[in-house]
């Protein structure tokens, strides 16, 4: 391209070039090249505004265009699918982010889920202007051109399948502001930073600058400030068009923005094409990065080639989320503050300059207009091509602004008092030399007015101290004090409707749910039954959204209880992000909570345990039968499934309650409960000597294994399992490890295959072998841990433990207490009453008595009586009989036999063979007697 008003100035660079670049060459050839995109730019027919994202210098631009020129259509690089969503931003307290979310996705990986795309909006931003001035001025059309939420993620598939950084362990902790956006994607309007990391360093040191927030604001936010509309528009593009042929960056994300570009492009020509619209009455807001673009689709008589892929069948879901000036730094690597200092930068320009920015009407958060002022006459559109602005402005040499030192000793005595208030020894010494710094600074670097940046430096350098006094440090309470961490809220109408149920059935709380912060809510539901229906909410809520969002003070909820005085802190406000999220998955809370339960139950690496906690969590919220008994079948399936121990125990425990609960609530077992009992049975029955050989399972998992194959047993059989499973299983395990040695012991004593004599006999054995003593203790955490299955066996462990205590000796016995502590501890906390209480009952409760106490199992033990005499020999089983008949005539119609009543003189024939044969009913009376 050449001749045109650039000419001279391609000249001047062609001479730069030469004499700095030894002879023209690829330096000229990026020169001239950045020219010829201004200069293509310009002479669009469709004006191309370019933009950086949270820019003041763009927002002052945007909103003095926008007057003058006065579009009929704007088009807009956002999310084109993103358009619903604006018109509700007038009902939320800015900085806020549209978000577009997937919980479900098809046609992506499923690890990708859930998708999420924010595009945060600041006041201080040229879109915002561009989009209030679109939606409050009749006849004038907002078209957003970017791609869709969903090609955002069709293009990016290539360069996620690339691994990701590592997290730096050692970098600080974010703050809560800065986990507004989640994981979520932003999109930005006019991404606008150098991606050759060589060449950021370079205008970093040579502008004595710290990071590029920095060098933006000192070199090109203040230079443009002031300027025309003209001037703001060339360099803008220069930039843009100076960093995309100076360093590309990664390839990928070079096709991702070229693909970006010709999508947009092919949008507007679309929608020119279907309205007739005149390119003259519209306007392109932009990225500078993308108004320099050298693709073939560019312009309005560009080419048609590009065809934009349909959609996936992946459901979007859209609606607003509250944003902050720290989560829009972290997400988009901006330096801390930076947001902050910008929104003060563009209070001053728009008070400086006299530009009346736009707001949408009705907008959150600011002053409510006295009237609305009709915009004057546009500007004559220019006929002729615009002028060379570029060459006066890189020749004039930088406007130095003069020392303000009524605001800058402001600050000083602002930040000085801020932090004392927050534990700094500060005073006005600290003052006066955060002043004279702050001067200093600004002139080695330069300048001769210092930046808020030189002010933080200076701020640090005076008054921070080695140790922190509180939780903020000096530079934290600079940007708080220079506009602090703008905090977004969305309205209530801009909810979903999920969320404005929930604000509606909490109303009767009489609090303000929406404002940040926790509140104490206090539920007498004893004398006001209606908070019932609140307290059913809020234990949902802590169900679904982030710890800290509704945490209980006082109350519980239980199986088959109900609450009768809770205390809760609430910060909905704080989390409003999770709660807006849920109202993408539905309409109410409960139907959100069947979703997830749902989801956890039939997930493919769901386990029993899971599937439980889902059953229970369906009967504690829901009150849900019919949800209950199909997770409940679920839950059956994955345990037949099982092939390890690894959630025996939370079985056993959820299993106990849940029986505890129908037993007590319900007339009958539900179907599926005595199922899964029944399978159980068989299941642990088949799973048992497997585990009690196991090294991946632990004693703790084996003792639930037995608990339930104990504890549900009578259920069991009664169902049609069969004991001499248990038996058989029992006979076949053969472990070797002594915990686990001493827990088939104590299954054998329960099942009467082995006495308590013998048990005793075996651990006394032990006790007497010098080479099993170190191991002795091992032995003991096994009986511990059997108290699960078998709790009768607590006065034998107490016994147990007491001998250990009196002959183990001390190297062996002070290693193990610890083991035996932090044992209880972790995994015996269940057992640890049930042997305190023993122990109480067997030992002596007063100190006087224990010199002459004698522990219980060293009494003599006295032989059972056997009582031979029998009724049949003293009659008076038969008088009973005789007086009363009922009982044994009903028996014998049932059996259908026939007989007559004998008397106590002359007994039955029967009772005589019973005298004569007394062996089986003596046996039977001694084996009674031993148990």
């Amino acid at each position: 391209m050449s001749g045109g008003p650039f000419e001279a100035l391609r000249r001047q660079l062609h001479e730069a070039a030469t004499e700095f670049a030894d002879g023209p060459g690829a330096l000229e050839g990026i020169l001239r090249g950045i020219v010829d995109d201004v200069e293509r730019a310009v002479r669009e027919p469709l004006e191309i505004f370019p933009v950086c994202h949270h820019s003041p210098a763009s927002a002052i631009a945007m909103a003095r265009r926008l007057r003058d020129k006065q579009p009929k259509v704007v088009y807009l690089e956002l999310c084109e699918d993103m358009a619903p969503l604006l018109t509700e931003l007038r009902n939320c307290r800015l900085p806020v982010a549209v978000q577009a979310f997937a919980s479900e996705i098809e046609g992506f990986p499923f690890d990708w889920a859930p998708l999420s795309v924010v595009a945060p909006v600041t006041e201080a931003s040229a879109e915002y202007q561009a989009i209030a001035y679109a939606l409050d001025t009749p006849g004038v059309e907002l078209v957003l051109v970017d791609r869709s939420s969903d090609h955002v993620f069709q293009w990016e598939t290539e360069s996620a399948t690339e691994p990701a950084a590592a997290a730096d362990p050692d970098a600080p902790e974010a703050p809560e502001q800065a986990a507004l956006h989640g994981d979520a994607v932003g999109v930005e309007i006019g991404d606008l930073r150098p991606r050759f990391a060589e060449l950021e360093e370079h205008l970093l040191r040579h502008g004595r600058v710290r990071h590029w927030s920095e060098w933006w604001h000192q070199y090109v936010e203040l230079p443009l400030g002031d300027s025309d509309h003209d001037t703001y528009r060339q360099v803008m593009l220069l930039i843009g068009s100076l960093f995309r042929r100076l360093a590309p960056g990664d390839p990928g994300k070079v096709r991702v923005d070229q693909d970006r570009e010709r999508y947009m492009w092919t949008r507007m020509r679309e929608h020119l094409a279907a309205t007739g619209a005149d390119p003259a009455d519209c306007l392109y807001v932009c990225g500078a990065f993308h108004a320099a673009s050298r693709v073939e689709e560019f312009g309005v008589h560009g080419s048609d080639s590009f065809t934009i892929s349909p959609p996936s069948p992946t459901k979007w879901r859209h609606g607003l989320i509250p944003s902050s000036h720290t989560a829009i730094e972290a997400q988009f690597g901006l330096a801390a503050g930076s947001v902050s200092i910008a929104a003060t930068e563009w209070a001053k320009n728009v008070k400086r300059t006299g530009v009346r920015p736009f707001r949408l009407e009705g907008q959150a958060g600011t002053k409510k207009p006295t009237a609305k002022k009709a915009l004057p006459a546009p500007v004559p559109a220019q006929t002729a091509p615009p002028a060379d602005r570029l060459t006066g402005f890189l020749r004039r040499p930088p406007t130095l602004d003069p020392l303000d030192e009524a605001e800058l000793l402001g600050w000083s005595v602002d930040i000085v008092r801020a932090a004392r208030r927050n534990g700094y020894l500060a005073s006005t010494a600290d003052a006066i030399a955060v002043f004279e710094t702050s001067i200093l600074l600004a002139g080695m670097r330069e300048r001769a007015k210092p930046t808020p940046y030189d002010f933080q430096d200076a701020a640090v350098t005076c008054i921070e101290k080695d140790a922190l006094p509180g939780r903020r440090d000096v530079g934290r309470l600079v940007e708080i004090m220079m506009g602090g961490d703008r905090v977004g809220q969305v309205g209530y109408d801009a909810l979903p409707p999920l969320a404005r149920d929930v604000h509606d059935r909490l109303a009767p709380l009489n609090l303000k749910l929406q404002q940040r912060g926790v509140q104490r809510a206090l539920l007498d539901i004893a004398s006001r039954p209606e908070l019932e229906h609140c307290s059913d909410l809020l234990w949902m809520l802590r169900r679904l959204l982030p710890d800290g969002a509704a945490r209980p003070i006082m109350g519980e909820r239980r199986l088959g209880e109900r609450p009768i005085q809770e205390s809760w802190d609430l910060a909905l406000g704080t989390h409003q992000r999770a709660l807006i999220e849920l109202g993408y998955e539905g309409v109410s809370i409960e139907q959100v909570l069947e979703q997830q339960l749902r989801r956890a139950a039939y997930a493919p690496q769901a386990t029993a345990a899971q599937v439980l906690e889902a059953v229970e969590d369906a009967i504690l919220h829901l009150s849900s039968r019919r949800l209950a008994d199909e997770l409940g079948t679920r839950a059956l399936e994955v345990l037949a499934g099982e092939r390890s121990v690894d959630g025996a125990p939370e079985v056993l425990r959820r299993v106990r309650r849940l029986l505890a609960y129908y037993r007590t609530a319900e007339p009958v077992l539900p179907p599926w409960i005595e199922s899964f009992v029944k399978a159980g049975y068989a299941h642990y029955c088949t799973l048992l000597p497997t585990a009690f050989t196991d090294d991946d399972a632990t004693v703790r998992q084996v003792a639930a294994m037995l608990g339930f194959l104990f504890g549900m047993e009578s259920l069991a059989l009664s169902l049609g399992c069969d004991r001499t499973q248990l038996e058989l299983a029992l006979a076949q395990s053969h472990p070797t490890e002594p915990s686990r040695t001493a827990l088939l012991w104590a299954a054998q004593t329960h099942l009467g295959t082995l006495s308590r004599t013998a048990l005793r006999a075996r651990c006394a054995e032990l006790l007497g072998n010098p080479l099993v003593v170190p191991a002795y203790p091992r032995y003991l955490s096994g009986f511990v841990h059997a108290l699960e299955p078998v709790p009768g066996l607590a006065d034998f462990v107490v016994e147990a433990v007491s001998n250990a205590f009196a002959r183990l000796p001390d190297p062996v016995l002070l290693p193990w207490l610890p083991t035996l502590i932090t044992g209880l501890r972790a995994s015996g906390s269940e057992l640890a009453p049930l042997l305190i209480r023993e122990a109480g009952r067997v030992f002596p409760a007063r100190l006087a008595e224990l010199d002459s106490w004698v522990p219980p199992w060293r009494l003599p033990q006295e032989p059972p009586r056997l009582h031979r005499e029998s009724a049949a020999s003293t009659g008076t089983g038969l008088a009973l009989l005789s007086a009363h008949p009922m009982t044994c005539d009903a028996l014998a119609d049932l059996l259908g036999c026939e007989g007559t009543w004998g008397t106590a003189e002359a007994p039955p024939a029967g009772v005589a063979l019973l005298t004569r044969h007394a062996e089986t009913a003596t046996a039977l009376e001694v084996l009674l007697a031993v148990v």
